[in-house]
């Protein structure tokens, strides 16, 4: 399973790709969850507390003379996922681009470009091959349309019911499609409160909804207090529902 999780801010992204990564970990896989959101997310979803403040990522390129980004010397896209990632519950292994801090840009445009990097080198590289790899892409069109996600075989495109969320997700679709012809697209309504909501996004969208999360008071306490809803609430419909969702996209076709 090879997937990147999109969408339109606050629809509930993180929580989905932490979950998923964390029930594929349980089931067996070896997952690297890829973090390339600046704001913080996914290291909550996952169960793994606060974001470092300075992303290792950072020492894994450096500039030249001539003031191009490069990698450190003995580093390659798997010698930095595998050096820099850090732990996560379950086994899962977490590599993150980074947040914006008081350290200024400097960090974050090293670990950015090594970051890049390494989503590009890992589509083929031999040390992940068998791995299963959870992107969180920020909001919007920004990632996709710069090719940050060049591993996923699948693009979660994730819903909530309101227009405005339907529209992001329609552009968002639309650039992965074009970007990743031959990536599988599938929409996610999420805080679903019934048919009549699932509905409505399947309307907004104009495609079928692979699957719906319903509304979960547990999960949402979850996040306002930071932590892994499947931890705080592990028998929530919410949490039974995104099982069912890691179970089929297990079971999508790997790309050729």
């Amino acid at each position: 399973m090879r997937i990147a999780v999109v969408g339109k801010g606050g629809a509930g992204k993180s929580t989905i790709a932490g979950t998923v990564a964390r029930i594929a970990a349980r089931g067996g896989a070896r997952v690297l969850a890829l973090d390339s959101d600046l704001l913080p997310g996914l290291s909550f979803s996952l169960g793994s507390g606060p974001d470092p403040a300075v992303p290792p990522l950072q020492q894994a390129a450096q500039r030249d003379e001539s003031g191009q980004w490069g990698w450190s010397p003995g580093i390659d896209a798997a010698t930095a996922a595998q050096r820099f990632a850090t732990d996560a519950p379950d086994g899962v292994r977490l590599l993150q681009r980074g947040k914006t801090g008081r350290e200024g840009s400097g960090p974050i445009t090293a670990a950015s470009k090594a970051f890049w990097e390494v989503t590009h080198g890992l589509v083929d590289a031999p040390e992940f091959l068998d791995w299963t790899l959870i992107g969180d892409l920020p909001a919007g069109p920004h990632q996709i349309s710069r090719d940050w996600a060049p591993y996923a075989e699948t693009y979660v495109v994730v819903v909530l019911p309101t227009v405005q969320s339907a529209l992001t997700a329609r552009r968002v679709a639309r650039l992965a499609r074009l970007q990743s012809p031959q990536a599988q697209i599938v929409f996610v309504a999420n805080r679903v409160g019934g048919e009549r909501d699932l509905s409505h996004v399947e309307r907004l969208v104009g495609e079928p909804i692979f699957a719906a999360i319903p509304a979960d008071d547990g999960v949402a306490a979850a996040e306002r207090i930071g932590v892994a809803p499947i931890d705080h609430v592990p028998d929530a419909p919410a949490i039974a529902a995104v099982h069912e969702l890691a179970a089929r996209l297990s079971e999508q076709p790997a790309r050729s």
